[in-house]
C-alpha cells in the first residue's frame, strides 16, 4: 500500500479535488431521500404547509385557541402574533383575499414556543370534539365558529374542557406526531376560511421541491462524472509511471538480477500487476471513501428519520458484515495464487512460442499442449472458484436488502397506523436502508479488490527494491582511448551467486590494440562468462579488469559499454528493418556507413537480393531470417560503431567455412587499431589469432599462438585434432 501512496503523492492536488467532489456526491445522494420524505409528508399529506403555527389567524380562531390554554399561555400566544386591522396589509390580502373584510393576527416569527402552544391548543380542541359523541368531525364547526364559541366559553367555565386540556398536555402535543398532524389540519381549515389557495400552494411546494431534487441529482451526477474523469487520470498516470519505473529498473539489471526473475514474471509484473494497481486506483478513489461515507451518513440519517426503526439497520449491518466475512475468508487467499498462475501461463506460452521449431522437431506438440492445458485449467479452476464465491455475494446482499425492505414496511405500517411515524419518513428510512446495504456491497467489492492489488503492488515493489549489483562509480574516471585500449585481467575470479565453486579463477592476460585474442575450450569452461565480465554484465568476485590501467568499475557504464562493439553468441535482432537494426550500433549512421558495415560483415550479398534491400522488414528476434543472416547483421551492427574494443562471442558458428574465412580476412584488415576478443569453438576461426587462451574448468591451462599451443598444450591438441587433420593444422 505504501507503493501506491508514494505514486499518488505527486497528484495530491488532483486527489484533493476528487475528494471534494466525492463529498458533494455523497451529500447529494443522502439528500434525495430527505427531499422525497418532505414531498410525501409535507407536500402531499400536509398540503404544502411546512409550519406548525399558521402565518395568520382569524380573531375567532385566536379566541378559540385561548380557551384551551391557561392565562399565561394565552398571553404568550397572543404576543406571538400582531393584530392587523381590516384591509391594512395588502401583502396579506394578496395571499389571503378574505382577510380584506376581517381583522386578523399575523405571526411575528416562527418559534418552538409558539408552535408548541398552538399544537397543544389545537390538539385539546380536537380531543374535546371527539369526546362529544354528537359530533363526527373535529373541525367541522369552524365554519360557524361565531355561533358556538359562547358554548365553548361556557364549557370552559364549567370545567368540561379540562379533561381534553389535561390529555393534550400529558401527550406533549407540541412534540408528538399526532399533535403536529392535527395542528396542520387546523391550519388548512383556517387558511381555507381566509381564501388561501391551498391547491395552488401545494402544487407550488411540490414543484419547488421537485426542482430541488432535480438540481441535487444533477449536482451528484456532475460530481460523479468529474470524479470518474479525475480517477481515470490518476489511475492511468500512476500506471504509466509504474510501468516506466519497472522498465527503467529492469534495464539496469545485470545478469545476476535477471536470474532472480524469469522473463515471464517480469512481463506479468509490468502488465497484469500494474493493471491491478491501476484498477484499484480507478475504482478505489470512488469506493474506498465513497462507500464508507455513504454508509455512515445513511445510518445517521436513517436513525434521524425514525429512531424506532433503527434496530432494523443494526440487523441489516450485522447480516451484511457476516456475509462479507465469510466470503473474504474463502476468496482472499486465492488472489496471490492467481497472480502466480498467470506467471506460469506466461512462462509456458513464452517457452512454446520461442521454442516452437524445437518442439515440432522432437514431435512434442502433444506434451507441450498438455502442459499448457494443465496450467490453463489450474488457472481456470482457481479463477472460477473466486468468481463463484464473489458471485454469491450480490444475490445474498439483495436478499438481505429485500428482507429488510419487507421488515421496514411491516413495522413501519404499524407505527403509521398508530400516528408514530409518517409515510414519508418510512419511505426515506427504506431508501437509507438500501443506501447502507449498497454501500456495504461496494465496500465488499473493494475488500475483494484490495488484497489482489496489494499482492500485485508487493510483486512490483519486489522488482523496484531489488538492489542492482552493477552500479555506477561515485566519481567516474575518463579513459583516454585515442591510442587504442589495452585490456588486462589481473588474477580474476568469478562465482555465480552463492555457488560453492568459482566459475573462473586465476585469470590473468593482456589484450592489446590491433591484436586478436581468442578463447577456446570445452563446453562449460567459462569462455562466455569471461568476456561478459568486460562490459560488466557481471562483476568480478575478486581481482580486477583494467582498461589502459583503469579499473572498469571506476568507469561510467555508458562510457565503458560505448567503447565496446559486442556480438552475442545468439544473434538477436529487433522488429523493424535491416537499416534500423544496423543503425542500432550508431544512431544516425549514413547510407555509406550502413553499406560498408554490411559489406564487411559479408551481409551485402543476401541483402541486395531482398526486394526492399536495406529496408526489408525484420520480425521480432529476427525470426524471418536464417541464423547465419542474423549473425551477419549482428556483426554489421557492431562494426558500424567503430569501437576500440570488439567482442565476438562465438559469433561465427552459424557461418559456413567460406564466409567465415572471408569475414575474418576483412575484419583483420579493418580492425587494425581495435582490441579484438573472439570466443570460438572452431580452430579454423581462431588459428590466425595473435593470442589464443585455452580454458578448462574456469582456469587458463595455456596461452600462445596456434603453432605454440599445438606443440605444447595437450588440451588444445585434442580440440584441434578433433576438427582438422594434421595437414590442415600445419
Amino acid at each position: 500500500m505504501k507503493l501506491i501512496m508514494r505514486y499518488l503523492k505527486p497528484f495530491s492536488v488532483t486527489l484533493f479535488i476528487a475528494v471534494v467532489f466525492l463529498f458533494i456526491q455523497v451529500i447529494s445522494e443522502l439528500g434525495l431521500p430527505r427531499l422525497m420524505s418532505e414531498i410525501v409528508d409535507t407536500g402531499i399529506q400536509a398540503g404544502g404547509i411546512d409550519e406548525i403555527a399558521p402565518t395568520v389567524l382569524t380573531e375567532d380562531a385566536m379566541e378559540l385557541l385561548q380557551l384551551f390554554l391557561d392565562e399565561t399561555e394565552s398571553t404568550v400566544l397572543l404576543d406571538g402574533y400582531r393584530f392587523v386591522d381590516v384591509g391594512i396589509e395588502q401583502q396579506i390580502i394578496n395571499d389571503f383575499p378574505l382577510a380584506e373584510s376581517s381583522a386578523i393576527h399575523q405571526l411575528r416569527e416562527q418559534s418552538e414556543i409558539i408552535d408548541g402552544l398552538y399544537a397543544r391548543a389545537v390538539h385539546s380542541f380536537a380531543l374535546s370534539q371527539q369526546a362529544d359523541s354528537s359530533e363526527s368531525g373535529s373541525f367541522d364547526k369552524l365554519k360557524e365558529l361565531k355561533q358556538w364559541l359562547p358554548q365553548l366559553h361556557e364549557q370552559k367555565v364549567t370545567g368540561q374542557l379540562e379533561a381534553a386540556i389535561a390529555a393534550a398536555t400529558s401527550a406533549a402535543a407540541g412534540d408528538s406526531l399526532a399533535g403536529k398532524q392535527t395542528a396542520t389540519q387546523f391550519t388548512q381549515v383556517i387558511y381555507e376560511q381566509l381564501g388561501f389557495d391551498l391547491k395552488q400552494h401545494q402544487q407550488s411546494y411540490i414543484i419547488k421541491l421537485g426542482l430541488t431534487m432535480l438540481a441535487v441529482a444533477a449536482l451528484g451526477a456532475a460530481s460523479s462524472v468529474v470524479i470518474g474523469w479525475l480517477s481515470a487520470k490518476l489511475a492511468t498516470s500512476v500506471g504509466m509511471r509504474l510501468r516506466r519505473d519497472i522498465f527503467h529498473k529492469v534495464s539496469t539489471f545485470s545478469k545476476s538480477e535477471f536470474e532472480k526473475f524469469s522473463t515471464a514474471t517480469l512481463i506479468t509484473r509490468s502488465t497484469n500487476d500494474v493493471q491491478q494497481v491501476q484498477q484499484l486506483i480507478l475504482t478505489g478513489l470512488r469506493l474506498i471513501l465513497f462507500a464508507p461515507l455513504l454508509g455512515i451518513g445513511g445510518i445517521i440519517l436513517a436513525i434521524r428519520s425514525s429512531l424506532s426503526l433503527s434496530w432494523i439497520i443494526a440487523v441489516a449491518v450485522i447480516s451484511i458484515v457476516g456475509i462479507i466475512a465469510i466470503i473474504f475468508s474463502i476468496a482472499v487467499p486465492k488472489f496471490k495464487i492467481l497472480q502466480q498462475l498467470i506467471d506460469k501461463i506466461n512462462l509456458i506460452s513464452r517457452e512454446n512460442l520461442s521454442g516452437m521449431m524445437v518442439i515440432r522437431a522432437f514431435g512434442n506438440e502433444q506434451y507441450e499442449g498438455q502442459r499448457f492445458l494443465q496450467a490453463n485449467d489450474q488457472l481456470r479452476k482457481t479463477n472460477r472458484f473466486v468468481q463463484r464465491t464473489m458471485a454469491f455475494q450480490f444475490p445474498a446482499m439483495m436478499l438481505v436488502m429485500n428482507l429488510i425492505s419487507v421488515l421496514i414496511v411491516w413495522v413501519g405500517a404499524k407505527e403509521i397506523a398508530a400516528s408514530q411515524l409518517q409515510l414519508g419518513n418510512m419511505i426515506a428510512f427504506m431508501q437509507y436502508a438500501t443506501i447502507i446495504i449498497m454501500s456495504f456491497l461496494l465496500l465488499s467489492m473493494m475488500f475483494l479488490m484490495i488484497p489482489r492489488a496489494i499482492a500485485s503492488a508487493e510483486r512490483i515493489q519486489e522488482v523496484l527494491q531489488t538492489e542492482v549489483s552493477i552500479t555506477e562509480p561515485a566519481q567516474a574516471q575518463v579513459l583516454d582511448r585515442s591510442e587504442g585500449v589495452t585490456i588486462s585481467f589481473n588474477n580474476v575470479a568469478f562465482s555465480y551467486g552463492d555457488a560453492e565453486e568459482p566459475v573462473l579463477e586465476g585469470i590473468s592476460f593482456t589484450a592489446t590494440p590491433g591484436k586478436t585474442t581468442a578463447f577456446i575450450g570445452s563446453t562449460g569452461s567459462g569462455k562466455s562468462t569471461l568476456i561478459n565480465l568486460i562490459p560488466r554484465f557481471y562483476d568480478v568476485s575478486s581481482g580486477s579488469i583494467m582498461l589502459n590501467g583503469i579499473d572498469i568499475r571506476e568507469l561510467s557504464l555508458y562510457e565503458l559499454r560505448d567503447m565496446i562493439g559486442y556480438v552475442p553468441q545468439k544473434g538477436s535482432l529487433f522488429s523493424g528493418n535491416i537499416t534500423s537494426n544496423v543503425c542500432y550500433g550508431k544512431e544516425g549512421a549514413s547510407d555509406t556507413e550502413i553499406t560498408e558495415a554490411l559489406e564487411i560483415a559479408q551481409a551485402s550479398q543476401f541483402v541486395e537480393k531482398l526486394e526492399q534491400g536495406v529496408h526489408s522488414p525484420i520480425a521480432q528476434g529476427g525470426g524471418n531470417v536464417s541464423g547465419g543472416h542474423r549473425q551477419r547483421l549482428s556483426i554489421a551492427r557492431a562494426l558500424i560503431k567503430r569501437a576500440p574494443i570488439y567482442i565476438f562471442d562465438d559469433s561465427f558458428s552459424a557461418l559456413d567455412y567460406k564466409t567465415d574465412a572471408a569475414l575474418r580476412k576483412v575484419l583483420q584488415e579493418t580492425l587494425t587499431t581495435s582490441t579484438v576478443l573472439v570466443v570460438a569453438q572452431r580452430i579454423s576461426t581462431i588459428k590466425n589469432a595473435d593470442q589464443i587462451i585455452v580454458l578448462e574448468k574456469g582456469r587458463i591451462v595455456d596461452k600462445g599462438t596456434h603453432h605454440e599451443l599445438l606443440s605444447r598444450c595437450e588440451a588444445y591438441q585434442e580440440i584441434a585434432l578433433s576438427q582438422l587433420t594434421k595437414e590442415e593444422l600445419a
